[in-house]
């Protein structure tokens, strides 16, 4: 009889055992990303929301859009202890991104966030059907959806007035003592068109000031958002004609401004984010003499701490841009790696922000004129679309 207890004891215990390392390897494979298409960051089990960022045509290593919006969701994901993970689509097309986004959605995450106007189409093929995701868009216009589409309520897009940030580079570029600048715009979409124009603003503005007449701009499209050897041959001509600073406006399309003015000693600014390190680091210390930038960072955290907080406001597109007379609380502003000096100090541009956020200093956003009608003092010579 004691041998026969002693035999059940050992099979009720390697029973349990068996039970209990099943349920360890159940709870190890629910935090294993088996998506190849990005990576993971482990969620709290409770939690409710998981997070996908899906990129556009480019990749989270682009040092502008996909990038920063990649690292403020993982970034805040980490902190929140919430499950994140990022789609690349097959190729540029609206097909592909839409595949991504339902990709993401079967498996499970609910929180879709989408970089660049790109994703007009895909959102208007989505967004609809899935009405228990939330979608968070950056710079998706009602253009981008089409006029006549009615943003539902779990889709937020946040656009920005890259017309303030253009000026303020331009404004700032003339004060701290260029007269030749150009602007290098990557496609002539309205966010594009924005930032051009309300740099040739600032330029205008700031030549004003100092009773400049000879200060020009060279002004043209690449027609694409990377860089290649004919934009850089085109950038040549500029800085070896006596260009001295090109604001390069698109994606990867710093690249040419950058290539070109690495011979001659020429300078860059940079957009969307701070682009210093990356331009500086590939082509020149001290070549990026500031950059325009949008807060997407700042736009991606809040809106996400909204969604977790219960106080998601969808339905609408939100204009982001000065909301303060401090700097670096607004959407909009120049990097804090601006190369200030005597004549255009940290100082002097806390004082034009103020002065803008009070309304004391307006900036038009209308895209329907050509840049040289902004011009009063300085000189612009279009050169339309290099390809």
């Amino acid at each position: 009889m004691k041998k026969l207890l002693s035999l059940i004891l050992v099979a009720v215990l390697a029973l349990a055992l068996v039970a209990c390392g099943g349920d360890t390897t159940s709870n190890n494979n629910s935090n294993t990303n088996t998506n190849n298409s990005g990576d993971n960051t482990d969620s709290d089990a409770d939690s409710e929301f998981m997070v996908a960022m899906v990129t556009d045509y480019g990749d989270i290593t682009d040092q502008s859009f996909n990038q920063t919006t990649y690292e403020a969701c993982k970034d805040f994901c980490t902190a929140n202890g919430l499950e994140f993970n990022y789609y690349k689509p097959a190729s540029d097309s609206d097909e592909d991104r839409i595949a991504s986004i339902e990709k993401a959605i079967d498996e499970g995450y609910n929180v879709i966030v989408m970089p660049g106007f790109a994703f007009g189409p895909a959102i208007k093929a989505t967004a609809g059907e899935y009405p228990d995701v939330t979608f968070i868009a950056l710079d998706v216009s009602q253009g981008d959806l089409g006029d006549d589409y009615t943003v539902p309520s779990n889709l937020y897009c946040a656009v920005y007035q890259e017309e303030l940030c253009g000026y303020m580079a331009g404004y700032a570029a003339v004060k701290l003592g260029y007269k030749k600048l150009g602007f290098l715009g990557g496609m002539a979409v309205p966010a594009v068109v924005r930032y051009g124009y309300g740099f040739v603003q600032g330029v205008d503005a700031a030549a004003a000031e100092l009773g400049l007449t000879d200060v020009e701009v060279k002004y043209c499209y690449g027609n694409q958002f990377s860089g290649d050897a004919d934009i850089t041959a085109a950038m040549d001509t500029w800085y070896q004609a006596g260009t001295e600073v090109v604001f390069a406006c698109g994606g990867g399309i710093y690249s040419s401004a950058a290539e070109a003015a690495a011979k001659v000693s020429g300078k860059v600014i940079g957009v969307d984010v701070d682009q210093a390190a990356i331009i500086d680091g590939q082509y020149g210390a001290g070549m990026t003499v500031t950059s325009a930038m949008k807060g997407l960072a700042a736009t991606v955290k809040s809106t996400l701490a909204a969604v977790l907080a219960g106080n998601f406001a969808g339905g609408k597109v939100d204009t982001l841009g000065l909301v303060s007379d401090v700097p670096e609380e607004n959407f909009v502003q120049i990097a804090p790696t601006t190369q200030f000096n005597d004549s255009f100090t940290a100082d002097d541009y806390k004082a034009l922000v103020a002065a803008m956020h009070a309304g004391t200093i307006t900036v038009s956003n209308d895209i329907t004129k050509a840049a040289a009608d902004f011009a009063t003092v300085i000189t612009v010579i279009d050169q339309g679309n290099i390809k």
